[in-house]
């Protein structure tokens, strides 16, 4: 955690929303069968401080890659985020780089499948990389996605 001012220490709110999510971060990941298919999965949950990407999982996300890259595996991302976890500053930002830097071997080099699916919402620095790297990009009917929510935008405009 970096010099950002919150309401509660950041570590307290980790806690907290551990314990009130069961989670231990804002995104699992795994491997399983897709109709038969293996393939590497990844799951953000947004009921966990937002679904914020933090170092945390940028570090699953960026690994699961790898793993499936090495592997051969395509690889299936759920999206459901608000951005960057401002609590950790620029090691938040610096993830958005790390993961599509990991996708890009994994599609590019090893010319292999990522399908990015979009829940609501998707915003930020989630959007701003790996969410629109998709070599197919699906959505949820009305989902809310874009650079900046809504509260952002109104703040702004103000």
């Amino acid at each position: 955690p970096l010099e950002f001012k919150d309401q509660k220490p950041y570590t307290e709110r980790l806690k907290d929303a551990q314990e009130r999510t069961g989670l231990q971060d804002a995104v699992q990941t795994g491997t399983g069968l897709l109709d038969g298919i293996p393939i590497a999965l990844g799951v953000m949950d947004f009921n966990f401080m937002g679904g914020s990407m933090g170092s945390v999982v940028g570090e699953k996300i960026t690994s699961l890659i790898e793993y499936a890259t090495h592997e051969g595996l395509p690889v299936v991302l759920v999206c459901a985020s608000g951005g960057a976890r401002m609590q950790e500053g620029i090691l938040s930002l610096m993830q958005m780089a790390k993961i599509s830097a990991a996708f890009h071997v994994h599609q590019n080099c090893a010319k292999l499948l990522y399908i990015s699916v979009l829940t609501s919402p998707t915003t930020g620095g989630v959007t701003a990389s790996f969410a629109m790297l998709g070599d197919l990009i699906f959505a949820e009917p009305k989902a809310l996605i874009g650079f900046a929510g809504r509260r952002v935008i109104e703040q702004t405009l103000q």
